[in-house]
């Protein structure tokens, strides 16, 4: 899933000063599985917003809505008509939501609320762990299933750098070592013979570089 975390209150109160009347709108997708940014965390922030207005003597009117996904165009075409009126969005969705709201909504500033992190998992009750960086080429059936572009700090695709101590990164020495995750793994499986296949070069000009990626199913059109 996508990981965010919600933006400090200052940062938030700076960015709605021109405001009087806006509207937050939560997500129901991944921000609310890491409790950033769904139907419960907008109305926490909406009565924060107001408490802290009332603090500078200051009114602001606020709408609360939370849609089931901001990356859908029939969910964000929900927002017709339910957000008039307001002078700005703020938004609590990852940043590809904040985006697509702006895109359908040209008249109106989207202000977004979060921070969007990265794309991983629930490591424990209120942990979250990157596992992904969406590179376009997965090689996980090479390294047993562990990524070393997300799990390596250097993102090294054939071995590890040599740095490592007691299984711990050099750069932190509380990051464990991805390529001795991907070695234990290989291990565990009886694999081994996998760590010395040479894994190709990620091709970034087309992975990552040369403007937004575009993925298009035809049967699905």
């Amino acid at each position: 899933m996508i990981v965010a975390e919600r933006k400090e209150m200052p940062d938030l109160e700076a960015m709605l000063e021109p405001y009087s009347k806006i509207a937050i709108v939560g997500c129901k997708g991944c921000v609310t599985v890491c409790s950033a940014g769904g139907r419960k965390e907008v109305d926490l922030l909406s009565a924060q917003i107001k408490l802290a207005r009332r603090e500078k003597g200051r009114d602001i009117e606020i709408k609360e809505i939370t849609l089931e996904r901001q990356c859908d165009p029939e969910y964000v075409a929900t927002l017709k008509g339910q957000i008039d009126g307001a002078e700005a969005v703020l938004s609590m969705a990852c940043g590809a939501g904040v985006q697509f709201v702006a895109e359908h909504y040209a008249t109106i500033p989207i202000l977004p609320a979060l921070n969007t992190r990265f794309i991983g998992v629930a490591e424990a009750s209120g942990e979250w762990g990157e596992r992904c960086q969406a590179c376009g080429a997965c090689k996980l059936h090479l390294t047993g299933g562990v990524c070393p572009i997300a799990r390596c700090s250097k993102s090294l695709l054939n071995g590890p750098c040599g740095g490592s101590m007691n299984g711990k990164c050099e750069i932190n020495s509380n990051v464990p070592c991805g390529w001795q995750l991907i070695v234990d793994r290989l291990t565990a499986l009886n694999m081994l013979d996998q760590y010395e296949k040479i894994a190709e070069i990620n091709d970034w000009s087309t992975n990552r570089d040369g403007g937004p990626r575009h993925l298009t199913r035809e049967d699905l059109k």
